[in-house]
Parts: C-alpha cells; structure tokens; sequence
C-alpha cells in the first residue's frame, strides 16, 4: 500500500472519528425574553439556568450537553420565531422554553407540529399552556399562576381581616391566571373584589389608573412585573398612595424588591404568594442561593434567586435528570426521554415537583411578607407554606372546569 493511500485511510479515520464526536452532542435551544419589559426576569432566569449547569454539569453518559440561546420579548410572535429558528436554523432537539405567559401559550401549540421534539417549559404561568388541550410533548416543572396564588386569599381575608380589595393587572394570560387564582379563594372565603383594572405590557403612565382606584377597599392587589410594576410604584408614590397593598408572584420578586430607588419600599409589609419565599430555612434552599450567589459578583445579580431563576434551574435540573436516566437516548422521536420526563419527581430548591397527568407541576406554595432586613435590602419572609398544590387548585376536577378560562372577568367574585 503507498504512503498516499495510508495517509488518506488515517485522514478518513480521522474525520469520521470527529463526525462521531460531534453526533455525541445533543443540542437543546433555550429562549428567555432578553429584550422589552421582562428584560430583566429574562436575565435571571438565564442566571438560573448557568447555576443550574454549574450544579450539574453538562455531561449526559458519553454525551456533552450544547445550549443555544435565543432572545424572545414576551409575546407569542417572538417566542414561535425564536423557537422555530433554534430548530429550524440551530437543529437543536430539545426545547426549555419559553418565560412569559401569552409565550407559553403559543409554544404549546406549536409543539405539536413537531411530535419528535421535546418541549420543557422554562418559567411560563399561564393556565391554558397545559389546562387546555395539552401537548403531549410539552412538560411543565413549575407551577402555573393560579397555583402559585394558592393561600393568598385567604390569609387576606382571615388573617389581615381585608372585606375589599381592587386589582390592579397585565393585560395578558399570566396575569389572568394569578387573579383567578386570588378570586376564587379570596371571594369564596366572604371577600369582595370590586374593581379590576387592566394594563397593556410595557405600560408608562400609570396617572389615569392610580387616579381611578377606589377608595373604599382595604387592600390593592398588584398583578404586575419588570419595568410595569416599577413605573407604577414610582407614579403610586409620587401622588401620595397608602392604601395597603398585596402583591403578584412578580411583583414581590427580586427583580423588584431589589430595583434602584425608593419607591420599592412602598412594598414593606405587602403580601403575597409564589412559587418560592426568600427567607425559607429548607437547606436545600439555603444551597440553591448560596449556588446562585457564588456563581455571579454580587453586581451581577439579586441578593436572592428570582422565582424566574429557580424556575430556569428547576426546569433544566428536570431535563438533565430525565436524560440521565435513559442515558441520553432519543430515539424513536425521543420516546424513553419523555417517559422519563412525565415520570421523574425533582427534590428542587422549592420543594419536591412531580407532574399531573398533563404534564403540569403539583409543587409547593409559599404565602410571604416583604420586609425589610434592617440593612436597607427587601425580602419575601415565610408566612405559610402549603405542599401538594394541583392545578385543580384542590377543587374537584368537574367544578373546576365549569368555572371557565382566565380572562378579565373570569372568574366571577363568588363561592364555587
């Protein structure tokens, strides 16, 4: 054999020793919303997702794991672009995705145009993204809104003795869903909700909203986020508003209680429900922020993790433990993946997840009390912690589904 020859036989040897190489990889596309309103849940959320990586590596058997990131800016047209680019561009074979409701939504649908992929939901909290006609290849590791409500109402009503209350909300599907779940419990419990008030994402002058709250009502519910719940507690301030205040699971998160200025100290004494509380003493909590502190300077992120950044981490520890167990194989359209998937129950920083038959998480709730640490830095504090929480809402199945959608006036101020 001449030497050309040997040469050329190690050339090929060498090259589809690298094509294997390159096949162990297995690509999976991550949005975030890193532009618009929610800029900064997106960045969170993406430090979530790193602290995740730094925790577990990236590493599945032989298989080296490949994130590719895309921007999205909260609504459904972004998210399907960003989506439809990772597979369609990137050839990514599994989704974490997307962060905001309307998103969440929208990618649920467009899972089903393509039943060989695998679609794990990031942070989204609308109802309908697996209430309504679920896609079987879609998998929800946190909570949805009205679940992450659960116990508000109630310690309203019983505890702090509020009758009244008016809403202040996004007009979007995330928002929709964390007033159902306010309403049905706080009215059923004898509250009354006499107004709710709605505001396009991305909001500036809040004048005409704060000018037309009631003044007869114990509390104001705000059921905002980002740049919008800023805007409104600078304006709510600067015209002089005292009324007491309760708050979204976005509203009382880091990426507000730790937002430049003042006016976020309107937020002390607020309460609130979420998907996690700041001050809980559970050590695997306590190591999920000291992971998330340790991972970025002290400038670079919040005190604490924001529920957007445990639900990064929860969703990618979810996927990354799903593929462990069936040694990284997606075969036949990803069958013992998504088996592994619906299956698995995550011990997460926030309390053990495990899915419904529609793949949507039952998780724990926390009811919390923004103070102050005596250092000038905001905290969600535990006031209740409530486990087993189903997107049911612990109504029976039948009920639930007469109640109707999330949406501005659904559901109705009254006992189911």
């Amino acid at each position: 054999m001449s030497k050309c020859s040997v040469g050329l036989i190690a050339l090929s040897s060498l090259l589809l020793s690298g094509a294997a190489i390159a096949q162990e990889k297995i690509r999976v596309g991550v949005t975030a919303t890193l532009e618009g309103t929610y800029t900064v849940l997106g960045e969170d959320g993406m430090r979530g997702h790193q602290t995740a990586l730094n925790v577990l590596g990236k590493k599945v058997g032989d298989k080296e794991l490949e994130f590719i990131v895309a921007s999205t800016d909260a609504t459904p047209d972004s998210a399907v672009r960003a989506v439809r680019k990772l597979i369609e561009q990137d050839k990514v074979q599994i989704l974490l995705s997307p962060l905001s409701g309307d998103e969440g939504i929208a990618v649920k649908n467009f899972a089903k145009t393509h039943p060989e992929l695998t679609f794990v939901n990031a942070a989204s909290g609308a109802q309908e993204a697996t209430y309504v006609d679920p896609a079987p290849n879609f998998f929800r590791y946190n909570m949805d809104g009205a679940q992450w409500q659960v116990g508000l109402g109630k310690y309203a009503y019983e505890t702090k003795g509020y009758r009244k209350i008016a809403t202040v909300g996004e007009d979007y599907s995330f928002i929709y869903t964390q007033v159902f779940g306010l309403v049905l419990e706080f009215c059923g419990a004898g509250g009354q909700v006499t107004n709710r008030q709605w505001v396009p994402l991305g909001t500036k002058d809040f004048a005409s909203v704060i000018a037309a709250l009631p003044d007869d009502v114990d509390a104001i519910y705000l059921g905002l986020g980002g740049a919008d719940a800023v805007n409104f507690l600078n304006q709510y301030q600067q015209a002089g508003g005292k009324a007491h205040l309760m708050g979204g699971s976005i509203m009382i998160d880091q990426t507000i209680l730790s937002s430049k200025g003042n006016a976020k100290n309107a937020l002390i004494g607020t309460i609130a429900a979420s998907g996690q509380a700041d001050t809980w003493e559970d050590p695997g909590w306590q190591k999920f922020v000291k992971a998330y502190q340790d991972a970025f300077p002290p400038n670079k992120r919040f005190p604490s993790p924001s529920l957007l950044a445990t639900n990064y981490y929860d969703s990618t520890m979810a996927l990354i433990l799903a593929l462990r167990e069936v040694n990284g194989d997606l075969s036949s359209n990803q069958a013992k993946f998504k088996a592994a998937l619906a299956k698995i129950e995550i011990d997460a920083p926030n309390g053990k997840i495990k899915l419904d038959a529609n793949r949507q998480a039952i998780g724990t709730n926390f009811v919390t009390e923004v103070v102050d640490d005596g250092k000038g830095a905001l905290f969600s504090k535990v006031v209740k912690v409530i486990p087993n929480v189903n997107q049911t809402l612990g109504y029976d199945p039948a009920v639930f589904a007469k109640i109707g959608l999330p949406s501005r006036s659904v559901p109705e101020c009254k006992k189911y």
